[in-house]
């Protein structure tokens, strides 16, 4: 039978009113899980509000921010593409969630469909005791001992990409520092989680493929060929190949027991073949599995690095008294002309220093958000019980702006110990998170902007170049000036830099 216009127009009207059933339901279901709680009374079938939060994703989760602000539960719901979604203000509830990770209750996922993008076996979705096994067995990464390795490492590649970025300026002329960081971060955490097992091809792969995931982010979820999702999805599984060749390798340096560990990945084979040779059987965790959770700290460690270190040039640019007083410091305990790296010693005395790297990270906690998604119907408060299913986005952002005194403003001396906020306000605190998967590797973040602050106040005399809105907050998927922070560079220390910088 001959299909015609004519032969289909009749069932237009049923097909019309089946769409018009599937909307209604669509809403309604999305009305009956909100209940009382504010956002938008009305979403758009399917997408709901995903439009919005791509084009900007800013204003949306101010928004959210604003609708969870109004009501004394300190919650707000919307909904995106085909998901019920609830933003949580309140810190206190943060913590309920961050304190009920497990398979009955919450369940991490670091990207709203983040298990699409890492795959089912990763380091953020794992519970109970394989969980603390996992990071019983890491934690050999973060020693005093390691992060003195990661120290040398660090700032030799900060001071080689300093020279590069000076040679990019011009006095009449500012550079955005985005691209920098991100680029000199990359090379580090290369360098520090792998070290000599990434040869120049392979580090050159490897950041094409980091670039596919991190457009792809920002990106809707459409897993299909010439999308920016699908593209970041097999970049990460070429990216955690790369790194389980990288684990092979090491495991066999040091299996040999010839040289001593050199980056983190040496410290975790080193720790593995241990405890493997006490239980006399070998370690069930694959190669591919210690790349895939090597990508997790990456993902951890870059972007939110990046995201640090450009508010923390944004805010000593805007604060000339803070900056002073980390250049008197960090002069007390460290001269650029004697040519020696800073200690793990010299570090750990620069207080003011480290207290300028925690406010940094309070005052603009990079990931803003942790999702979680509800594996169960979960009772939140007496009043409201999230429905199963549900991505939960407690807000480390809105957090650190609670309990603090004058929260809004940039002042270090909170976390000094004459007044040490960061202990009587704790629970305000959540940019490394709270619970069983609090960041691991925070104290190697610290260190990482610690480093940064004190070399390149050191070393650069620099100024924003101011505009319109130029510190206010862009997503890219961590949180950076919306202008990439833009600066003037000139070098600060005669002699350090050769004339060929």
């Amino acid at each position: 039978m001959e299909l015609t216009w004519s032969s289909i127009t009749p069932f237009f009207p049923h097909i019309i009113s089946i769409l018009a059933l599937l909307l209604f339901l669509e809403q309604l279901s999305y009305l009956k899980k909100k209940r009382f709680l504010p956002g938008p009374a009305l979403v758009l079938p399917f997408v709901g509000n995903a439009i919005s939060l791509v084009a900007d994703p800013t204003n949306f989760w101010n928004r959210q921010s604003a609708y969870a602000k109004s009501t004394s539960i300190g919650i707000s719901a919307n909904y995106i593409i085909g998901r019920y979604i609830l933003y949580v203000y309140s810190s206190d509830l943060s913590h309920k969630i961050f304190a009920n990770v497990r398979p009955d209750a919450f369940h991490l996922v670091g990207h709203p469909f983040g298990k699409k993008l890492f795959g089912e076996h990763n380091l953020i979705y794992m519970f109970g005791q394989d969980h603390k096994d996992l990071r019983r067995q890491i934690a050999p990464n973060f020693t005093p001992k390691a992060l003195s390795i990661y120290t040398h490492i660090q700032q030799t590649i900060i001071i080689q990409h300093l020279a590069r970025w000076l040679r990019q300026s011009q006095p009449d002329k500012s550079v955005p520092l985005r691209i920098l960081c991100r680029d000199m971060n990359l090379e580090t955490s290369q360098t520090v989680f792998v070290g000599p097992y990434l040869d120049e091809s392979a580090r050159e792969r490897f950041n094409v493929d980091y670039n596919f995931f991190n457009i792809g982010l920002m990106k809707l979820p459409i897993d299909l060929p010439g999308f920016a999702f699908r593209n970041a999805r097999l970049a990460v599984g070429r990216l955690i190949e790369t790194l389980g060749t990288c684990a092979a390798a090491s495991e066999r340096r040091m299996e040999a027991k010839e040289e001593e560990p050199s980056c983190l990945i040496d410290f975790w084979m080193q720790e593995n073949l241990r405890l493997a040779a006490e239980k006399e059987e070998e370690d069930e965790c694959s190669h591919r599995e210690i790349g895939g959770h090597l990508f997790d700290f990456l993902f951890a460690a870059q972007d939110a690095s990046t995201s640090s270190l450009l508010w923390a040039v944004a805010l000593l640019d805007s604060h000339p008294q803070v900056l002073a007083r980390v250049r008197e410091e960090v002069s007390r305990h460290w001269s650029p002309e004697s040519g020696a790296a800073i200690s793990g010693d010299q570090l750990r005395e620069m207080k003011f220093t480290e207290a300028v790297a925690r406010e940094v990270v309070r005052i603009r906690a990079p990931a803003t958000m942790v999702p979680h998604i509800a594996g169960v119907d979960f009772p939140l408060t007496e009043t409201y019980t999230v429905p199963k299913g549900t991505i939960v986005f407690p807000s480390v952002f809105d957090s650190s702006f609670q309990g603090f005194t004058e929260p809004e403003k940039f002042d270090p001396d909170r976390f000094m110990e004459h007044r040490q906020e960061d202990r009587v306000y704790k629970k305000n605190f959540l940019a490394f998170g709270s619970g069983a998967h609090q960041c691991v590797g925070q104290r190697y973040a610290i260190n990482h902007l610690m480093l940064f602050i004190a070399i390149f106040t050191s070393l650069i005399d620099f100024k924003r170049d101011r505009s319109d809105g130029c510190d206010e907050i862009a997503y890219v998927p961590t949180i950076v000036p919306k202008d990439d922070c833009r600066v003037f560079l000139l070098p600060r220390c005669s002699g350090f830099f050769p004339p060929s910088y």
